[in-house]
């Protein structure tokens, strides 16, 4: 089926954004230059003022920043779309990652449905009821995040610390994701684990005046390999098992040197019910008897550790959005920004967005200019009071 006019302007605005390049510093590159967010974060504070919201630059990290842009309401509901601002690495890409041309009903190019689509189709509603004289129902709130590709879910924690400061909570909160437009309302949270083997370098000719720091990271890698199994034979949640490996290694000092120390990093997906605390202590108990009579140093992650992000599918926000986009709400794999809200902030939670997350993160991106005309038709709808 040929596009609409909407829709290819739509393709368009999405195609602009694609070629602001904002890669994620932590999987920046020679393709990707090292701008992070800054120049989208400085193109969406200037778009959405040109529009009439009232905005705010929040420097979560220096040079680094979010964007909140208030679009008033003519009621007291409250509605945030929050979309991250960073994308994944470029180095592998196969193609010009930022052309943002329009080609076979699609947009190509990094970010094009993870998750510019999903800014680009916001503003372009709101500036379509703002050129007609017409005001959204709720408040809408359109959020631009920093660091979710890598980095802690460092914006979106800014954002809520924001909203804690002055004591907001918001009656219900999109996080923008590629869904193929069914409203997610659970996935997994996250613990992870800095491991460092402590062992004692010595000739590799006579191991036995050294210790080994690998063969002690060999022996936690075994022992997390069968902490996961045994996590497999736990009662199911409605997020399924929990899950842990091993997902990094680094060790050795040279081919002729027994190594002295040997870096891991292991990462749970969490379910609903497990405290992050709990099983990061857990895990810190596991590693260190296997690593024994080694000595394991072993840190948070990021400093923090998250519980699922589980949401009541009977709520308005997830039977609405289902509804609209005649969908089936489900839940996910992946992990998003939802993981650093909950509901002491926001009523209502769902990540909801167009295209598939199987296009995300590949060495050629895109997404169907049917699906950004889908989505903006759910958020018209959502805007004029669904």
């Amino acid at each position: 089926m040929a596009n609409t006019k909407d829709a290819l302007s739509l393709a368009e605005r999405v195609g602009d954004l694609v070629r602001i390049p904002s890669v994620n510093p932590l999987q920046a590159g020679p393709k990707s230059g090292d701008d992070d967010e800054r120049a989208l974060s400085a193109w969406m504070a200037d778009r959405a003022d040109g529009l009439g919201a009232d905005v705010t630059v929040d420097e979560v990290l220096e040079g680094r920043s979010n964007v909140y842009a208030r679009f008033e309401g003519t009621s007291d509901r409250t509605l945030t779309v929050d979309v991250h601002l960073d994308t994944v690495g470029v180095e592998h890409m196969t193609d010009d990652p930022f052309d943002g041309r329009i080609a076979d009903d699609r947009v190509y190019g990094r970010g094009s449905v993870d998750t510019k689509a999903s800014l680009a189709i916001v503003l372009a509603v709101l500036e379509e009821m703002n050129a007609a004289g017409d005001r959204p129902v709720p408040t809408v709130n359109v959020v631009g995040t920093i660091s979710e590709e890598s980095g802690g879910l460092i914006g979106a924690e800014g954002y809520r610390d924001w909203l804690f400061e002055r004591g907001q909570v918001i009656d219900q909160l999109v996080v923008a994701e590629p869904t193929m437009c069914a409203p997610v309302y659970g996935h997994k949270g996250v613990v992870g684990l800095e491991l460092t083997v402590q062992g004692q370098a010595a000739h590799s000719s006579k191991p036995h005046l050294g210790k080994n720091a690998i063969s002690g990271a060999a022996r936690i890698i075994a022992a997390i390999d069968a902490e996961h199994e045994r996590l497999e034979t736990q009662p199911p949640t409605p997020l399924g098992h929990a899950s842990v490996a091993i997902l990094t290694v680094d060790g050795g000092n040279a081919r002729n040197i027994i190594p002295s120390a040997c870096h891991l990093y292991c990462g749970q997906r969490t379910v609903p019910g497990e405290d992050p605390t709990a099983v990061f202590e857990h895990l810190s108990g596991v590693a260190r008897d296997a690593a024994a009579p080694l000595e394991v140093d072993i840190e948070l992650a990021f400093n923090w550790g998250s519980p699922a992000f589980y949401q009541d599918p009977d709520v308005d926000l997830v039977r609405q959005l289902g509804s609209m986009a005649e969908s089936t709400p489900e839940v996910a794999t992946y992990g998003t920004n939802a993981l650093r809200y909950d509901h002491a902030i926001a009523r209502e939670i769902a990540v909801f967005g167009p295209g598939s997350i199987d296009q995300a993160h590949k060495a050629v991106e895109w997404i169907d200019i049917a699906e950004i005309e889908r989505a903006a038709n759910i958020y018209r709808r959502m805007f004029a009071g669904g």
